[in-house]
């Protein structure tokens, strides 16, 4: 049954175009004399890095094929999706506009610094405008289309039927470099919810008995379980996987980022710096350093690192301009 699927996967696989260094590797590294399984999704590329990349490898192909003159997206000042996204469409000619939440800065940073090198548009929005960021794309899409121009929007972290397949076939590429009938979990962050939906539409198609394992650093508990199950139904739907998607396998682990998205505290980015000295990877203040802190208390810490695998999913970028948090 599972190799009729695996079958059956390869035909229905939508059109990508090639942007991530993939796959990515699994590693076995030791944090404070403990073991564990790590996979490096941070490695997808260099300017084009982490998670966002492969599910950008879907959503262009699907602009190109939509016929986009523009592509539209939205994040925070320093998200990462943004700046994959402004990459990705300029490697392929494509126009970029970004509604951001936060403001336009003198010299700019990070994420915000890259966007701008790459020549993106941006209109900057305060938080309660961002709340309303979809109903504003849609606005500026509507006027692009009485002009005759077709702007593609894609909406926050490249959450999308399409886009979170690139997480689908994350599993079938961790298949063949582990045996995830030993594995029990998959820890990751948790933004929009698109990685771990793609995960658990995987996990639940090849029926295999692994826990998803979202950490949320955006939405609240409640908000993103229902975000990520409504990806993993959609990308059920849209590719007539015909599967039952498995929802007693997705674990939020709530309660690692109280501080908010933008902030980190003092002991979480303690945590960053010991793991870097120790092992020689960082982790960024928004995602992976909150995850880590998860993981860390939850499975590593009880040397339950080889049988839960944790998702370095990238954000490097976000690390520059808050040198005063992390050296001070």
């Amino acid at each position: 049954m599972l190799n009729s699927k695996r079958e059956n996967l390869k035909m229905k696989t939508p059109k990508k175009v090639d942007l991530a260094n993939i796959p990515t590797p699994l590693e076995v590294i030791k944090y404070q004399n403990k073991k564990f399984l790590i996979k490096r999704d941070d490695l997808t590329g260099c300017e084009l890095s982490g998670n966002k990349v492969r599910k950008l490898e879907y959503i262009i192909a699907d602009a190109i094929k939509h016929k986009a003159n523009m592509i539209f997206t939205c994040g925070g000042e320093q998200s990462n999706h943004a700046r994959s996204t402004t990459i990705a469409a300029k490697k392929f000619g494509l126009p970029v506009k970004l509604f951001l939440w936060g403001s336009d800065k003198r010299i700019s940073s990070g994420n915000h610094f890259l966007n701008k090198i790459y020549g993106a548009e941006i209109m900057y929005l305060n938080k309660s405008e961002y709340e309303k960021v979809n109903d504003i794309m849609q606005y500026q899409r509507e006027k692009m289309l009485r002009k005759n121009l077709n702007a593609y929007v894609i909406p926050e972290g490249g959450s999308t039927a399409n886009g979170v397949f690139g997480y689908f076939t994350f599993i079938t590429e961790l298949m063949k470099q582990v045996d995830l009938n030993k594995i029990k979990g998959i820890v990751t962050a948790a933004g929009s919810g698109g990685t771990s939906a793609g995960m658990l539409a995987a996990i639940s198609y090849l029926n295999l008995n692994v826990q998803v394992i979202a950490v949320n650093v955006l939405y609240s508990k409640e908000i993103i379980t229902k975000k990520i199950l409504m990806l993993a139904e959609a990308l059920n739907l849209e590719y007539d996987l015909n599967t039952r998607i498995k929802s007693e396998n997705l674990v939020v682990l709530d309660g690692y980022s109280e501080e908010g998205y933008k902030s980190i505290t003092k002991d979480k980015i303690k945590v960053i710096r010991n793991f870097a000295e120790e092992t020689g990877i960082l982790f960024d203040p928004a995602y992976t350093g909150k995850a880590f802190v998860a993981y860390n208390e939850n499975y590593l810490s009880k040397n339950l690192g080889m049988k839960y695998i944790f998702v370095h999913s990238g954000g490097l970028f976000g690390l520059f301009g808050r040198e005063k948090e992390y050296l001070g």
